[in-house]
Formats: structure tokens, C-alpha cells, sequence
């Protein structure tokens, strides 16, 4: 689809994405250098980033790719460091490097349970840290009086509950925290401004096949409202709002873009029974004697 944004509304921008060579992040890459800006990319595996940077220079977006583990603060710091020194600066981090796979909790071992932790939520905190000296107003080569941009992405599994997530769940509600504790404080003392997304099932990505293997659950869609799954076009659209000057006061803000499903449930009643159920409850209820306790006790 056509994005609804002017092409250069990030120009001059520097983003560095974790996770940037696949998925979402890499879609997230794409749309970021479609629309102006610079673009580095982190992940663990060289074929990836190599074969992410080639599709990026060849739609002439600048972009380059770096090999690191946000688990680990030296190779943040590497990366963060190499993106300023390539690009002049860092305006925008994105945090979407995570890992998930579908696990009983009995059968989840705790070193399973701390890689995810680790990845996820400790990971997210590490770039963030490592970013936050180029990030903040008045940093290298930052304008002395405007601050840079976090997104982090979370998910909408810990907003109620979700079948064999234990994992995830506990890592995407840390990141979901650390997003609304760093949006008050940085976006106090630095002027960065801290958000996040929480995608839901996205289609022709890892994370909608490993959660919804076609083996369970081939009508994923049907238990969206909007009755479809999402692009990842969906997602880097609302991270050039957040990202842009269009989303310039919004901060501590997880937006989430599911089509409604983390609210859904199945309807208890058809829509066309639900008038004359009413009637019938209601009256029966007017009917019932006032002041009579209805407990035995």
C-alpha cells in the first residue's frame, strides 16, 4: 500500500533497529528509509543483515548493518558507537530484536525463560542505555535543543493472558514498564520521547507462524474483530506517526495495533437475540420482590 506520509518526513534522521534485518523490524527498516531516514541495522546473524542492507541500497535508502547481541553491552555499545561514526549522529532506536517459541510452562526450563528475559526486556534496557548519551538533547550531533526517539516493540500477550507465553508474557510486560519509566524520566532530563507498539497477529511473519501454527489454528482471522490478520506495513506505518513530528507529544505510550483482538471474546448471545433477551431479563428482574435478600445466609 501507498504510505499517507510525506516521503521525507524523517529526512535527516538516523535510526538504529535491532532485529532490522527480518520481519517486522526489516519492514520497519524499509518504511524508515522510504521516508527519509538513515538506516543501521543490528542482529545476530550476518547472511541476514547482509542480504537486509543489499534490498536497502538498491531502493537507495543509505544503510548499513552491523553484526551484535543486545544481550551483551559490548556489542551495544559497538553498534551504537559504529552508527554514529558512520552517520554523524542517532536520532531514533528501535528496540525489535526478541525471541519466542511455543512452551507449557511446566516444560519451560528457567535458562528458556532468562534467554527470553534476557533478549527481550534485559536487552531492550541495554540498547537503550548504551544509546542514550547520542539520544539525548544536546548529544553528539544532536540540535542542543531537541531530544531523540525510542520505540520499542511489545506485544498484547500479558494484557490478559495467553496460552504457553509465560515466557514472553513476563518479558513484553517488563518492556511495556520500562517504556512508561523511561518516557518519564529521560523525556524529563533529556527530551527523548519513549514509546512503544504492540503488534497482533501480523501476517507472513515468524511470530504469527510459530504462535499460530497452521498444525492449530489455520482461522486466526476470524478471531479478530476486523476479521483479518495485520500487515507489517500496519506496524511501520504507526511507528513513522510515533517517530515523526506528527507524534511529537506523545511519550510513555504503548499503541497498540491488533485489530481489536486483545479485546475480543466470543459472543455469549447472537447479535439479533440480544434485544428480546434484555426485555426478558429486565422484566423478569422488575418482577422480582424488592428488600428480599436473596442468600440463604
Amino acid at each position: 500500500m501507498e504510505s499517507p506520509f510525506k516521503p521525507d518526513i524523517l529526512r535527516g534522521k538516523v535510526a538504529l533497529l535491532t532485529g532490522g534485518g527480518s520481519g517486522i523490524g526489516f519492514e520497519l527498516s524499509t518504511q524508515f528509509g522510504k521516508h527519509g531516514a538513515s538506516v543501521a541495522i543490528m542482529g545476530r546473524r550476518r547472511n541476514v543483515i547482509n542480504d537486509a542492507v543489499s534490498v536497502l541500497q538498491s531502493l537507495g535508502i543509505p544503510a548499513v548493518g552491523f553484526e551484535g547481541d543486545v544481550r551483551k553491552p559490548e556489542d551495544a555499545r559497538r553498534v551504537v558507537e559504529a552508527t554514529v561514526d558512520k552517520f554523524g549522529k542517532l536520532d531514533i532506536l528501535v528496540n525489535a530484536a526478541a525471541g519466542n517459541f511455543l512452551v507449557a510452562a511446566e516444560d519451560l526450563s528457567p535458562n528458556g525463560f532468562k534467554t527470553v528475559m534476557d533478549i527481550d526486556s534485559v536487552g531492550t534496557f541495554t540498547m537503550c542505555h548504551e544509546a542514550l548519551k547520542y539520544l539525548k538533547r544536546g548529544g553528539p550531533g544532536k540540535d542542543p535543543s531537541t531530544g531523540g526517539f525510542i520505540l520499542n516493540i511489545s506485544a498484547t500477550l500479558h494484557y490478559t493472558a495467553s496460552w504457553y507465553q509465560i515466557h514472553v508474557s513476563a518479558a513484553k510486560s517488563a518492556v511495556d514498564s520500562l517504556t512508561r519509566s523511561l518516557a518519564l524520566e529521560w523525556g524529563t532530563d533529556y527530551d527523548i520521547r519513549v514509546n512503544g507498539i504492540a503488534p497482533g497477529p501480523i501476517g507472513d511473519t515468524t511470530g504469527l507462524s510459530k504462535l499460530r501454527p497452521k498444525e492449530i489454528n489455520s482461522g486466526v482471522a476470524q478471531s479478530v474483530p476486523l476479521y483479518k490478520v495485520g500487515e507489517k506495513w500496519d506496524i511501520a506505518m504507526a511507528a513513522i506517526y510515533l517517530a515523526s513530528v506528527a507524534g511529537k507529544y506523545i511519550n510513555g505510550t504503548t499503541l497498540i495495533v491488533d485489530g481489536g483482538l486483545w479485546l475480543s471474546q466470543p459472543r455469549h448471545v447472537p447479535k439479533e437475540a440480544v434485544q428480546q433477551l434484555s426485555r426478558t431479563v429486565e422484566k423478569r428482574s422488575r418482577a422480582e420482590p424488592a428488600g428480599i435478600p436473596a442468600s440463604k445466609l
